[in-house]
């Protein structure tokens, strides 16, 4: 659907720059799609430098508003149209046209896949930190070496300072930064968690944060569930890892938090071994 929110929306009372990124927002949050004369606006706009010198301090409250809708990919699809992406997230637009791996026979774009992501993750009602965890965890694969694709070698060692840098830039809340490093490193090792191994299981849930950070736990697990259902033919399917890792950390409730570090570990590793042998599980969680 073509819309052009004119009543919303009044160029001459804001920044010709930050006006680009309020009507991507809008069109997210109304659920359209701008017409081609809006687009062209937009894109004579970026087209004139107006995003070049923009006050990070000043984007930040757009992205969070666009990142915020109901449609996040919508807003990330307007921005590209226009070539704003390219001046406010670089990092974001350099995903698109660059194959990462799926469970299926066609492998996946990597702009594709992070549009569906957040709009997976915005159904689910989603916090900030979550839907901006999903919107940078993969900034480290763009540049992978074309030899190695779509398999992305040291993609966390190139993608963490270019992290740390976005949120530095835009002054992200601590949260934001917090969660979308953990996601970096973890997640797709949540994906490959097996029950076959109770001791790295529980070390994992310890390295996320499951005994005393549980919040933010949780929100990982929502990142990782987006992130799994944004493949092919999974779409409202329950995501397993997060099933099988909270059957871990219930099996670690009665552990004594008292003692070495190494008894307790190893305490919890016995117990979720025993809950892991005790449940029968499909081959798809294993």
């Amino acid at each position: 659907m073509a819309y052009r929110p004119d009543s919303e929306f009044n160029y001459g009372q804001t920044d010709p720059g930050l006006a680009v990124l309020r009507m991507a927002a809008l069109l997210a949050e109304a659920g359209g799609e701008p017409d081609e004369d809006t687009l062209d606006l937009l894109f004579e706009q970026v087209e004139a430098g107006h995003l070049v010198d923009a006050d990070p301090a000043l984007i930040w409250p757009e992205v969070l508003r666009g990142l915020m809708s109901p449609a996040p990919s919508q807003w990330i699809k307007t921005l590209r149209g226009c070539g704003a992406l390219d001046e406010i997230l670089p990092e974001v637009a350099a995903l698109f046209g660059v194959p990462d791996i799926s469970d299926g026979e066609a492998e996946v774009d990597l702009g594709e896949h992070l549009m569906t992501s957040l709009d997976a993750a915005a159904k689910r009602g989603a916090t900030l930190p979550v839907r901006f965890a999903l919107l940078v965890m993969n900034v480290g694969k763009s540049d992978s070496p074309r030899e190695h694709l779509p398999v992305h070698y040291r993609h966390v060692e190139r993608g963490r300072p270019r992290i740390e840098e976005m949120c530095a830039r835009f002054l992200a809340p601590a949260e934001c930064r917090e969660l979308a490093l953990l996601a970096l490193s973890e997640c797709e090792r949540v994906h490959r968690v097996t029950k076959m191994r109770a001791g790295p299981v529980a070390l994992m849930l310890e390295r996320l944060g499951a005994f005393d950070a549980p919040e933010r736990f949780r929100e990982l697990m929502l990142v990782c569930a987006s992130d799994f259902g944004a493949h092919e033919g999974r779409e409202g399917q329950t995501y397993p890892k997060a099933a099988l890792l909270e059957m871990a950390l219930k099996a670690c409730a009665d552990v004594a938090e008292t003692g070495s570090t190494e008894a307790r570990q190893s305490a919890r590793a016995e117990a979720i071994a025993k809950a892991f042998r005790s449940e029968r599980w499909s081959s798809e969680v294993g």
